[in-house]
């Protein structure tokens, strides 16, 4: 899928990453610290996760198909770069939400986390949340400017 209703499906994919990514990870932030959000929303945050995993190469390789149809600069090529990371965060999400299922299912059968699993699934939920949320800004404002540096530099003329 390289363009939908005739304009590049890189541009419309990318927004789904950009909402989807730090709400999963938000979400799972919150259902990691306290258990009323985590039975409430823990299946959400599951497919929300999985949902942003199957997005993201589809949207990367969208990417790329674009990255050969635009002048090459250096922009292009940094988001390139760093958008080739974002699978490794999209993974790290599911990586949470599959913890907080296992502390949500154990919980059902009555049995509480033990204390260090709740608190390293905490962990592993703030650590991959904060830094997929830093990555999608950073793949975002460099993508960003590839796409707007040269209409910006020629606003700034007038």
């Amino acid at each position: 899928m390289s363009t939908f209703n005739g304009l590049p499906a890189h541009i419309l994919l990318v927004h789904f990453i950009v909402v989807l990514a730090p709400l999963t990870a938000i979400l799972a932030i919150a259902a990691s610290i306290w258990s009323g959000v985590r039975s409430r929303l823990v299946w959400l945050i599951a497919a929300l996760a999985v949902f942003t995993l199957v997005l993201t190469p589809l949207t990367t390789e969208a990417g790329e198909w674009l990255e050969k149809r635009v002048p090459k600069t250096a922009a292009v090529e940094q988001h390139t770069e760093i958008g080739d990371w974002m699978i490794y965060f999209s993974v790290g999400l599911v990586v949470v939400a599959a913890a907080l299922v296992f502390l949500h299912l154990g919980e059902r059968r009555g049995n509480a986390p033990v204390r260090w699993q709740s608190i390293a699934v905490m962990v592993l939920a703030v650590v991959i949340g904060a830094t997929t949320i830093v990555q999608v800004y950073r793949i975002g404002e460099s993508g960003a400017r590839a796409a707007w540096d040269d209409v910006s530099a020629t606003a700034g003329d007038e």
